[in-house]
């Protein structure tokens, strides 16, 4: 089936060596908005470790310019993926990330931890919602990517294996994903912002919709009160349909990652530079 043809592609190439080219095809190409959303959940879920709401809740930015954080966050990690980390606008975005975290005193393990979820949270998410699956290819892949990421972001004692570096996320989520007034605040925001990008009388139930399909422990930790468990299954049934359309719709023929839609930079990435971003933000990424 022509659907499969990235697939195909992807089978052929080595996950070690060429993540880079697999990592492109896969975000860029076969599930650019899948990447995005999990991707969004993935960042919603390190905001239920206190140490790094209250770090974002110090800095302000949440509170004043949500918006542009989550778009500097979503266009520097597009980079990465669309160019290279190594890349001229790879090692620029890199520089920016780096500059950004560098103002505030983050523990290694936070870090770390924040890494693991760009790795195991979209492979969780395409699981269950994605017209197929990531194969282990993409998988591996993925994990081979952000592991170089994070050692260029000075990030210690990375693991080397695929299934250790999953461990280490999971039982750093049982162990730090306590309640705190900053996750509530941290949380209720970045809630507010994914109910902004849609019509004011849709907003109560895209708030409801979210938390329902948030996890008991990211409940828990945020202070949020679980919606009746029929909203999480009919948003988990919504998602299920749209990958079972995805499937039958043609091959995606145009890269989209950097040229994915912001609210920030509009006509990105025409007219900028990595540079650009975040340069009158105070906060970490």
């Amino acid at each position: 089936m022509p659907r499969f043809t990235n697939l195909r592609r992807i089978s052929s190439l080595d996950p070690v060596a060429d993540h880079e080219e697999i990592m492109r095809i896969s975000a860029g190409f076969d599930f650019p908005w899948d990447y995005q959303k999990s991707l969004e959940m993935a960042l919603f879920r390190t905001y239920c470790v206190p140490t790094i709401s209250g770090l974002l809740e110090r800095t302000g930015e949440f509170e004043r310019r949500p918006q542009k954080r989550y778009d500097d966050t979503a266009v520097l990690m597009a980079e990465l993926v669309e160019h290279g980390y190594d890349s001229p606008r790879g090692r620029e975005a890199l520089r920016v990330v780096n500059r950004q975290h560098g103002r505030y005193d983050i523990s290694n393990d936070d870090m770390l931890y924040v890494l693991s979820t760009f790795i195991y949270d979209p492979i969780e998410w395409l699981c269950l919602y994605g017209w197929r699956p990531l194969t282990r290819n993409e998988q591996l892949a993925a994990f081979h990517f952000y592991r170089a990421v994070g050692t260029r972001m000075g990030i210690r004692s990375i693991p080397a294996d695929f299934d250790e570096f999953r461990a280490f996320k999971q039982d750093y989520e049982r162990t730090h994903f306590v309640f705190a007034e900053s996750n509530r605040r941290i949380g209720q925001y970045t809630l507010d912002l994914f109910c902004s990008w849609y019509p004011s009388i849709a907003r109560p139930v895209v708030s409801r919709a979210v938390v329902a399909m948030l996890d008991p422990l990211m409940v828990r930790a945020f202070g949020f009160t679980a919606p009746p468990a029929w909203v999480g299954a009919v948003g988990r049934l919504a998602l299920r349909v749209r990958a079972l359309v995805v499937r039958r719709l043609p091959v995606r023929r145009s890269l989209k990652l950097t040229r994915a839609r912001n609210r920030t930079y509009p006509g990105y990435p025409d007219g900028y530079r990595p540079s650009d971003l975040g340069a009158s933000s105070s906060t970490a990424l």
